[in-house]
C-alpha cells in the first residue's frame, strides 16, 4: 500500500541524517517506525504478574459486599 504523509523540515532533514547513518532508506526507517508503534498499541497487553493473579485467600470476593450497596439514585447530581 502506498500513500503519502508530510514531515515538517525539521523531521525531514532528522529522517534524511538517521537513514543515511543506518544506510537505510527514509521508507524503510518509516515503515519499522510505524511497525514498531502499532504492535506496541495495536493490542493492550496486561503485565505477567497481572494476569497471573489469583487472588487473595484472606479478601472476600468483590461481589460478596453487592448487596449492601445503595441503589443509585435518579440524578446523579441531585
Amino acid at each position: 500500500m502506498n500513500f503519502n504523509i508530510y514531515l515538517d523540515d525539521e523531521t525531514g532533514e532528522q529522517l534524511n541524517k538517521v537513514a543515511e547513518k543506518a544506510g537505510e532508506s527514509r521508507n524503510a526507517l518509516v515503515r519499522r517506525a510505524v511497525s514498531e508503534w502499532l504492535k506496541s498499541r495495536g493490542k493492550p497487553q496486561w503485565p505477567a504478574e497481572v494476569l497471573a493473579f489469583k487472588g487473595m485467600a484472606d479478601m472476600p470476593l468483590f461481589e460478596a459486599g453487592r448487596d449492601r450497596l445503595k441503589p443509585p439514585v435518579a440524578d446523579p447530581l441531585a
